[in-house]
């Protein structure tokens, strides 16, 4: 199963998602994604990704993702490249899940659980305005989200009122002001919905204490991500006294950018996004390392309907396992435009994926829209078989 053809694609409308495929001369094609900062990842896919992949046995994923992963090491752990990487990766996985005809847990080693628990991020997108609403009436909100089935939600109230200080200082008034929407979720539904606490990386260790001591009275879930990940120390010496749990970090790719968070007991709850840490046995690598220090993980998945697949499959198969973060913001408003419906949540929890592979498909439809932005890679690929550190550059005559 050779690949001749890498292709991405982008709408307007959705900016901030790149969609991948993988074209092999059976033609089976498997379909991937990433998001956010879409032309430097598109710009890596084909500038330097796919000459590597093309030509190549598409069932050597690990085999792959070395090789690919070696030759864009140079520039870090982290980036463009790596999003683009992840983006094939997940393709390839779901071209052996179709030429297997196997959904993509089971191709992982099969299911841990039968349903996969789910929190709300209340954003909001096209018709649905869970965000606005979270701003004017956070009690009635989580009222409606209790009635579609769905009992944790995350919201992040305090982030208004790190721009004045760049993060160094919070006031009780601002205190106050962040407080509104938590205590009117607590006094319209009392203790029925979980509430998680998103920070966006934007505080000091003295103020995100402040902020933890003025929510300590409403029983919130989880803490996340209150200062910059790149603090490992000052994030651990906040995990120690802080009696809401503290969760990061999205912004740490691969387990070697991991590993010193789990080995320094950095925070109770791990996450992680597989759109940007390498892909989907990246992510499973990362969930087992997690695993032998005894810490959960949640993944994240703000993105498509490929991404959302993904991660249910991926939360079927893992251990340790805490919550797949979703948003009926975007499940329920454009994945049926681009790929279908997706069913929601029910007391909590998601349905197990089906496949074959991820199971997601782009719809005809949407793919032949005059608007559409696509971008096509052919021919043999400059890799000669497959060498590692740039190897592939050497000059022809001494081959």
């Amino acid at each position: 199963m050779k690949i001749t053809a890498i292709e991405s694609l982008q709408w307007p409308s959705y900016p901030r998602t790149l969609y991948v495929l993988v074209h092999t001369d059976e033609g089976l094609v498997g379909l991937g994604e990433t998001v956010e900062k879409v032309p430097g990842s598109r710009g890596a896919l084909h500038g330097t990704l796919a000459p590597l992949l093309l030509g190549q046995d598409a069932h050597d994923i690990e085999g792959l993702w070395r090789f690919l992963f070696d030759n864009i090491l140079y520039h870090g752990y982290s980036g463009a490249e790596l999003r683009a990487l992840s983006a094939v990766e997940i393709a390839l996985w779901d071209l052996l899940g179709k030429r297997y005809e196997l959904p993509l847990y089971q191709l992982l080693g099969g299911k841990t659980r039968t349903r996969i628990p789910t929190y709300n991020t209340c954003i909001g997108f096209g018709a649905n305005r869970d965000y606005t609403w979270w701003h004017e009436d956070a009690g009635g909100l989580a009222r409606n989200l209790l009635d579609a089935g769905i009992w944790a939600m995350k919201i992040w109230p305090f982030d208004p009122y790190s721009e004045r200080s760049l993060g160094q200082y919070i006031s009780p008034d601002d205190l106050e002001h962040g407080l509104r929407p938590v205590r009117q979720i607590r006094e319209a539904v009392g203790r029925a919905m979980e509430i998680g606490i998103e920070c966006h990386f934007r505080w000091n260790r003295a103020s995100a204490e402040r902020i933890v001591r003025a929510l300590e009275p409403y029983d919130i879930l989880f803490l996340e991500d209150p200062l910059p990940a790149i603090h490992v120390d000052e994030i651990r010496l906040l995990s120690q006294k802080s009696p809401i749990p503290i969760v990061g970090s999205e912004l740490l790719m691969t387990r070697w950018q991991l590993r010193e968070w789990l080995e320094k007991h950095t925070s109770q709850i791990l996450m992680t996004d597989p759109l940007w840490n390498g892909g989907v046995a990246e992510t499973r690598k990362i969930a087992a390392m997690a695993e032998a220090f005894g810490v959960p993980l949640v993944l994240h998945n703000l993105s498509g309907p490929v991404c959302h697949a993904v991660c249910l499959h991926l939360g079927a198969h893992i251990p340790n396992l805490m919550f797949v973060e979703s948003a009926r913001a975007l499940y329920g408003t454009f994945f049926a435009t681009l790929a279908g419906n997706v069913l929601p949540p029910t007391q909590g929890y998601f349905a197990l994926p089906t496949g074959p592979g991820h199971g997601v498909e782009l719809r005809a439809e949407a793919m032949t829209q005059p608007d559409v932005v696509r971008h096509v890679s052919t021919g043999s690929g400059s890799a000669v078989g497959r060498r590692a550190m740039g190897d592939h550059w050497e000059r022809e005559e001494i081959r």
